[in-house]
């Protein structure tokens, strides 16, 4: 079981960026998937989820400014990242909600001018 999330790189303030979490060994229709970010010398934080039921939920940090979606077909969660910030600055993770694996590297983003 295993989630890998990419697409991390340089953002610009007010930019947008995509970030996928490939997943392997569970459905990711039958297991809630969340994201988190840690930013340089802080701890991770949540930042919001998609539940197996497709619903989803966020930080008020980045509520109305990042989506999480789901392809099913590629077994695949995706956090579409827009009105980007520079303390969106960090290493973003993937997991399961429930039954959590180690975490993984993350994908680093950088949000600078």
């Amino acid at each position: 079981v295993q989630l890998q999330a990419s697409g991390g790189g340089l953002g610009q303030p007010g930019g947008s960026l995509r970030l996928s979490c490939v997943v392997s060994g569970r459905s990711v229709s039958m297991y809630a998937v969340d994201w988190h970010r840690q930013a340089p010398g802080k701890q991770r934080e949540w930042i919001g989820m998609i539940r197996n039921s497709g619903n989803t939920e966020y930080d008020d940090s980045v509520k109305g400014r990042f989506t999480i979606a789901r392809d099913s077909a590629k077994n695949t969660v995706y956090l579409q990242m827009n009105s980007l910030k520079p303390e969106d600055t960090g290493v973003y993770y993937c997991n399961f909600v429930t039954e959590p694996v180690p975490w993984g590297q993350g994908t680093q983003v950088t949000v600078s001018s």
